[in-house]
Protein backbone atom coordinates (compact mmCIF):
# COMPACT_ATOMS: atom_id res chain seq x y z
CA UNK A 1 0.00 0.00 0.00
CA UNK A 2 1.29 3.51 -0.92
CA UNK A 3 -0.29 5.35 1.97
CA UNK A 4 -1.82 4.79 5.37
CA UNK A 5 -5.54 4.29 5.72
CA UNK A 6 -7.63 6.59 7.89
CA UNK A 7 -7.73 3.89 10.57
CA UNK A 8 -3.93 3.52 10.52
CA UNK A 9 -3.46 7.28 10.82
CA UNK A 10 -5.85 7.71 13.73
CA UNK A 11 -7.41 4.56 15.21
CA UNK A 12 -9.17 6.69 17.86
CA UNK A 13 -11.55 7.79 15.13
CA UNK A 14 -12.93 4.27 15.13
CA UNK A 15 -12.50 2.74 18.58
CA UNK A 16 -12.17 3.89 22.17
CA UNK A 17 -9.63 2.46 24.60
CA UNK A 18 -12.24 -0.07 25.75
CA UNK A 19 -12.67 -1.35 22.21
CA UNK A 20 -16.07 0.24 21.67
CA UNK A 21 -17.05 2.17 18.55
CA UNK A 22 -16.15 5.81 19.13
CA UNK A 23 -18.81 8.57 19.33
CA UNK A 24 -17.08 10.29 16.42
CA UNK A 25 -17.68 7.29 14.18
CA UNK A 26 -21.30 7.12 15.33
CA UNK A 27 -21.74 10.79 14.39
CA UNK A 28 -20.15 10.17 11.00
CA UNK A 29 -22.59 7.36 10.31
CA UNK A 30 -25.50 9.54 11.40
CA UNK A 31 -24.52 12.19 8.88
CA UNK A 32 -23.99 9.68 6.07
CA UNK A 33 -27.19 7.68 6.53
CA UNK A 34 -30.61 9.27 6.13
CA UNK A 35 -33.75 7.92 7.78
CA UNK A 36 -35.14 4.98 5.82
CA UNK A 37 -38.56 5.21 4.28
CA UNK A 38 -41.12 2.64 5.41
CA UNK A 39 -40.74 0.29 2.44
CA UNK A 40 -36.93 0.58 2.54
CA UNK A 41 -36.79 -0.30 6.19
CA UNK A 42 -39.09 -3.24 5.59
CA UNK A 43 -36.78 -4.64 2.93
CA UNK A 44 -33.59 -4.04 4.91
CA UNK A 45 -35.09 -5.71 7.96
CA UNK A 46 -34.72 -9.02 6.16
CA UNK A 47 -30.96 -8.72 5.87
CA UNK A 48 -29.79 -6.46 8.71
CA UNK A 49 -29.41 -8.97 11.51
CA UNK A 50 -26.91 -6.90 13.50
CA UNK A 51 -29.30 -4.12 14.50
CA UNK A 52 -32.54 -5.82 13.57
CA UNK A 53 -35.07 -5.70 16.40
CA UNK A 54 -36.59 -9.10 15.78
CA UNK A 55 -39.49 -8.93 18.18
CA UNK A 56 -42.05 -6.13 18.25
CA UNK A 57 -44.57 -5.51 21.02
CA UNK A 58 -47.04 -8.09 19.76
CA UNK A 59 -44.34 -10.72 19.47
CA UNK A 60 -43.15 -9.87 22.97
CA UNK A 61 -46.59 -10.45 24.48
CA UNK A 62 -46.98 -13.68 22.53
CA UNK A 63 -43.65 -15.11 23.69
CA UNK A 64 -44.18 -14.02 27.30
CA UNK A 65 -47.58 -15.70 27.30
CA UNK A 66 -46.42 -18.88 25.59
CA UNK A 67 -43.51 -19.48 27.95
CA UNK A 68 -45.08 -17.87 31.03
CA UNK A 69 -42.40 -15.20 31.44
CA UNK A 70 -43.39 -13.29 34.56
CA UNK A 71 -40.75 -10.59 34.24
CA UNK A 72 -40.43 -8.49 31.08
CA UNK A 73 -36.80 -7.94 32.02
CA UNK A 74 -36.16 -11.63 31.28
CA UNK A 75 -37.54 -11.14 27.79
CA UNK A 76 -35.36 -8.08 27.22
CA UNK A 77 -32.26 -9.94 28.42
CA UNK A 78 -32.94 -12.83 26.04
CA UNK A 79 -33.49 -10.37 23.20
CA UNK A 80 -30.15 -8.68 23.90
CA UNK A 81 -28.40 -12.05 24.00
CA UNK A 82 -29.87 -12.88 20.59
CA UNK A 83 -28.60 -9.58 19.22
CA UNK A 84 -25.09 -10.17 20.54
CA UNK A 85 -24.99 -13.67 19.08
CA UNK A 86 -26.09 -12.39 15.68
CA UNK A 87 -23.54 -9.60 15.87
CA UNK A 88 -20.75 -12.06 16.66
CA UNK A 89 -21.88 -14.33 13.82
CA UNK A 90 -21.90 -11.35 11.47
CA UNK A 91 -18.38 -10.30 12.45
CA UNK A 92 -17.11 -13.85 11.91
CA UNK A 93 -18.77 -13.95 8.49
CA UNK A 94 -16.68 -10.94 7.45
CA UNK A 95 -13.51 -13.01 7.76
CA UNK A 96 -12.26 -15.29 5.00
CA UNK A 97 -13.84 -18.80 5.09
CA UNK A 98 -10.41 -20.41 5.63
CA UNK A 99 -9.33 -17.94 8.33
CA UNK A 100 -8.21 -19.97 11.40
CA UNK A 101 -9.80 -17.42 13.75
CA UNK A 102 -13.15 -17.73 11.99
CA UNK A 103 -13.02 -21.53 11.92
CA UNK A 104 -12.09 -21.75 15.61
CA UNK A 105 -14.65 -19.30 16.94
CA UNK A 106 -17.49 -20.49 14.72
CA UNK A 107 -17.00 -23.97 16.17
CA UNK A 108 -16.82 -22.62 19.72
CA UNK A 109 -19.99 -20.59 19.22
CA UNK A 110 -21.99 -23.45 17.69
CA UNK A 111 -20.76 -25.95 20.30
CA UNK A 112 -21.72 -23.60 23.14
CA UNK A 113 -25.20 -22.95 21.75
CA UNK A 114 -25.71 -26.68 21.20
CA UNK A 115 -24.66 -27.51 24.76
CA UNK A 116 -27.11 -24.91 26.01
CA UNK A 117 -29.84 -26.66 24.01
CA UNK A 118 -30.57 -23.58 21.91
CA UNK A 119 -29.37 -25.07 18.61
CA UNK A 120 -29.51 -28.47 16.94
CA UNK A 121 -26.49 -30.29 15.52
CA UNK A 122 -27.33 -29.42 11.92
CA UNK A 123 -27.03 -25.65 12.36
CA UNK A 124 -24.35 -23.48 10.79
CA UNK A 125 -23.33 -19.93 11.69
CA UNK A 126 -25.08 -18.67 8.56
CA UNK A 127 -28.38 -19.96 9.99
CA UNK A 128 -28.11 -18.09 13.29
CA UNK A 129 -30.14 -15.20 11.91
CA UNK A 130 -33.27 -17.37 11.87
CA UNK A 131 -32.40 -20.00 14.47
CA UNK A 132 -31.55 -17.65 17.35
CA UNK A 133 -34.64 -16.15 18.96
CA UNK A 134 -36.08 -15.31 22.35
CA UNK A 135 -38.27 -18.41 22.04
CA UNK A 136 -35.22 -20.64 21.49
CA UNK A 137 -33.74 -19.42 24.77
CA UNK A 138 -37.05 -19.44 26.67
CA UNK A 139 -37.50 -23.12 25.78
CA UNK A 140 -34.60 -23.90 28.11
CA UNK A 141 -36.29 -22.37 31.16
CA UNK A 142 -36.84 -24.84 33.98
CA UNK A 143 -40.69 -24.79 33.89
CA UNK A 144 -40.62 -25.52 30.13
CA UNK A 145 -38.21 -28.43 30.62
CA UNK A 146 -40.46 -29.77 33.39
CA UNK A 147 -43.39 -29.66 30.99
CA UNK A 148 -41.28 -31.42 28.36
CA UNK A 149 -40.40 -34.15 30.88
CA UNK A 150 -44.10 -34.45 31.80
CA UNK A 151 -43.44 -33.43 35.39
CA UNK A 152 -46.24 -30.88 35.09
CA UNK A 153 -49.05 -30.19 32.63
CA UNK A 154 -48.96 -26.39 32.78
CA UNK A 155 -46.11 -23.90 32.91
CA UNK A 156 -47.71 -21.76 35.62
CA UNK A 157 -48.06 -24.83 37.84
CA UNK A 158 -44.43 -25.74 37.20
CA UNK A 159 -43.39 -22.20 38.05
CA UNK A 160 -45.24 -22.36 41.37
CA UNK A 161 -43.64 -25.72 42.23
CA UNK A 162 -40.18 -24.34 41.52
CA UNK A 163 -40.76 -21.25 43.67
CA UNK A 164 -42.01 -23.47 46.52
CA UNK A 165 -38.77 -25.50 46.46
CA UNK A 166 -40.09 -28.78 45.04
CA UNK A 167 -37.59 -29.05 42.17
CA UNK A 168 -33.90 -29.71 41.97
CA UNK A 169 -31.42 -29.85 39.12
CA UNK A 170 -28.74 -32.35 40.01
CA UNK A 171 -28.02 -31.98 43.74
CA UNK A 172 -29.16 -28.35 43.89
CA UNK A 173 -32.64 -27.10 44.75
CA UNK A 174 -33.67 -24.41 42.25
CA UNK A 175 -36.27 -21.79 43.20
CA UNK A 176 -35.83 -19.47 40.22
CA UNK A 177 -38.16 -20.23 37.26
CA UNK A 178 -35.76 -18.34 34.96
CA UNK A 179 -33.09 -20.99 35.52
CA UNK A 180 -31.87 -22.20 32.11
CA UNK A 181 -31.32 -25.95 31.83
CA UNK A 182 -28.45 -27.04 29.60
CA UNK A 183 -28.73 -30.11 27.39
CA UNK A 184 -26.50 -32.18 29.69
CA UNK A 185 -28.46 -31.25 32.82
CA UNK A 186 -31.89 -32.00 31.39
CA UNK A 187 -31.80 -35.61 32.64
CA UNK A 188 -31.07 -34.42 36.18
CA UNK A 189 -34.23 -32.35 36.63
CA UNK A 190 -36.36 -34.02 39.29
CA UNK A 191 -38.32 -33.48 42.50
CA UNK A 192 -36.57 -32.82 45.79
CA UNK A 193 -36.40 -35.84 48.09
CA UNK A 194 -38.76 -34.33 50.66
CA UNK A 195 -41.23 -32.99 48.10
CA UNK A 196 -44.83 -34.00 48.71
CA UNK A 197 -45.28 -34.06 44.94
CA UNK A 198 -42.54 -36.67 44.59
CA UNK A 199 -44.13 -38.80 47.30
CA UNK A 200 -47.54 -38.52 45.66
CA UNK A 201 -46.06 -39.47 42.29
CA UNK A 202 -44.26 -42.50 43.71
CA UNK A 203 -47.39 -43.57 45.56
CA UNK A 204 -49.41 -43.31 42.37
CA UNK A 205 -46.86 -45.53 40.62
CA UNK A 206 -46.71 -47.95 43.58
CA UNK A 207 -43.01 -47.16 43.97
CA UNK A 208 -43.14 -45.57 47.43
CA UNK A 209 -41.20 -47.36 50.19
CA UNK A 210 -40.03 -46.50 53.68
CA UNK A 211 -36.76 -45.06 52.39
CA UNK A 212 -38.62 -42.56 50.17
CA UNK A 213 -40.72 -41.30 53.10
CA UNK A 214 -37.71 -40.48 55.27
Amino acid sequence: MHGKTLYQKNPKLFFTVQGKISPLLHNTFDKMVRQFKHHEGKLLKKVDFVNWKTDNGHREQQVMGTFHLQDRDDYNKYNKICGKIRQLAYKLSQLQPDDPVRIKHEKLLLDKLYQMGILSTNTTVSHLETKISVSAIAKRRLPVIMHKLKMTQKLDAGTAMIEQGHVRVGPHIVTDPAFLVTRNMEDFVTWTDRSKIKKATLKYRNELDDFNTM
